[in-house]
């Protein structure tokens, strides 16, 4: 009961090397993601659990809770990472017509994209689910870089492998993608550039397919109003601005600048000496060709994949090198107590968490008023007393009974009484109440690791040894975060 051997590890799966360029077939030769659920229904109920009831800790929009739709990373109970889309409340007011064009977007699968898992059109909520792509955006490591600026090889390879997403969407019937840019392009975990399937729906039944500035908009758009396969095409072009400049550079003024060959005003002078002069004026003739204001100049995707296959570099470099980002696969040192949870030893999780005390409670559990004065809440406060003497004691049939009744009483919310349950119920033997309990303990606390690390455990001995090993590494990823604040 005290200590045990884990079978689950810290080690990673070998990383899929998917940077392969080859031309043809594009589906084959990166995969259709077979690994991937197939689109499913969800209860808001489901999405509520797992985002921590939609918590302001979750949000990863752009904007945040400024956002008309605002885009929240969340868990499944197998412990399978999401991004939800929320969309305000009149976006789609027609649950049939939103469900249609999910389920058409959620068909496609492919390892180029962010790919689209399921949605939910419970009552007046439409909210879309998707795979959680956690090393962020390319606003962010181009525009908004801390370590270091992003490499000309890993721009090459953003540039191919987006063109390769908007050839597999073209070939399965979804030519059309709203309001490409910088925000819509995440990096898995390998670091590897994805393409948003959230882009393939409006924001709205009715709504704009372009919310970026004017400057930005395809002159068709402007003008009918539509988005055509052309427009896409466009905005492609405006992304390898991006991606030339560093900066977000209206397509107006870098093409003036082109025209005037003043091509030094619009490279990133953090590239100097990583490229040749061919390649830097080859993907210049690419962007312009994408900014034709005929939209019947402007390449095809197909082309675009042809065109950015001769120019990649660094081939055999994995991404996350490229980007100075960690791999899946490598293992990150863990914690006393990340290693007790690795080894199911429970006796030292105990002594963990019996040191820690009420520590992480502060700013989770709710204050206390004066209700502590009732006899309601004295009672509740006696019965947690109770429990926390039963569980220094090693009592843990006694502690469990005493934390539910303070539990019960509801006079105060405490993800360590959680937590501390959980942990009696994986002494006495019941598993699947300790996950409950663990779950509930980030519900609480959505950034708390000790709450992952407790799901590990109890996934662990519920023989859920994938799902372990995911919560695991969750749990070391935010106790990193926490200890490096």
């Amino acid at each position: 009961m005290g200590c045990g051997v884990s079978k689950f590890c810290c080690g990673s799966e070998p990383e899929r090397s998917n940077h392969g360029v080859t031309s043809s077939g594009v589906g084959d030769r990166i995969g259709e993601g077979n690994d991937l659920p197939q689109f499913r229904e969800f209860s808001i109920d489901t999405l509520r659990k797992a985002t921590s009831g939609f918590a302001t800790e979750n949000i990863v929009s752009e904007h945040g809770e400024k956002a008309p739709n605002v885009v929240y990373k969340g868990k499944l109970d197998n412990q399978r990472r999401i991004a939800v889309k929320r969309f305000n409340r009149k976006a789609w007011p027609d649950s049939r017509q939103f469900l249609e064009e999910a389920k058409a977007v959620g068909q496609l699968r492919n390892y180029r994209m962010a790919n689209l898992l399921g949605c939910c059109y419970e009552g007046e909520e439409r909210l879309l689910v998707a795979e959680f792509m956690p090393n962020e955006t390319l606003a962010k490591h181009l525009f908004h870089w801390e370590t270091q600026p992003m490499k000309w090889a890993m721009r090459l390879r953003v540039a191919l492998h987006i063109a390769q997403a908007l050839e597999y969407c073209t070939g399965k019937g979804r030519a059309l993608y709203h309001d490409l840019n910088a925000y819509r392009i995440l990096f898995d975990d390998d670091s590897n550039p994805r393409l948003s399937c959230f882009g393939l729906m409006k924001n709205s039944r009715d709504g704009k397919s372009y919310s970026t500035n004017l400057a930005f908009t395809p002159p068709e758009y402007l003008r009918t109003g539509r988005v055509t396969p052309e427009s896409v095409m466009y905005s492609y072009g405006t992304l390898l601005l991006d991606l030339l400049s560093g900066k977000h550079i209206p397509p107006s003024h870098a093409l003036d600048l082109i025209r005037d060959r003043n091509i030094q005003m619009l490279m990133d002078s953090c590239l100097e000496g990583q490229f040749s002069s061919s390649d830097g004026t080859e993907l210049i003739r690419l962007a312009s060709r994408c900014l034709q204001d005929e939209p019947r100049e402007r390449p095809n995707p197909k082309s675009l994949v042809t065109a950015m296959i001769t120019l990649q570099k660094d081939l055999e470099t994995p991404s996350h090198q490229l980007m100075g980002l960690p791999s899946s696969a490598s293992t990150t040192p863990l914690s006393p107590l990340g290693e007790a949870c690795l080894r199911t030893d429970l006796t030292a999780i105990h002594e963990i968490l019996e040191k820690l005390g009420y520590k992480d409670d502060e700013g989770a559990a709710t204050e206390l008023s004066f209700q502590m004065w009732t006899n309601q809440m004295q009672d509740s406060l006696n019965f947690k007393k109770k429990g926390d003497v039963a569980f220094r004691h090693k009592d843990f049939a006694n502690a469990a009974e005493c934390y539910s009744q303070f539990i019960e009483g509801g006079t105060m919310v405490s993800p360590t009484v959680y937590a501390r349950r959980s942990l009696c119920h994986l002494m006495n033997d019941v598993p699947q109440e300790a996950l409950n309990d663990a779950m509930q303990a980030q519900v609480i606390s959505p950034a708390w690791h000790i709450a992952s690390y407790l799901q590990a455990v109890a996934l662990s001995a519920l023989g859920q040894e994938n799902e372990a090993h995911a919560a695991l590494k969750d749990g070391s990823m935010l106790e990193s975060k926490r200890n490096a604040l």
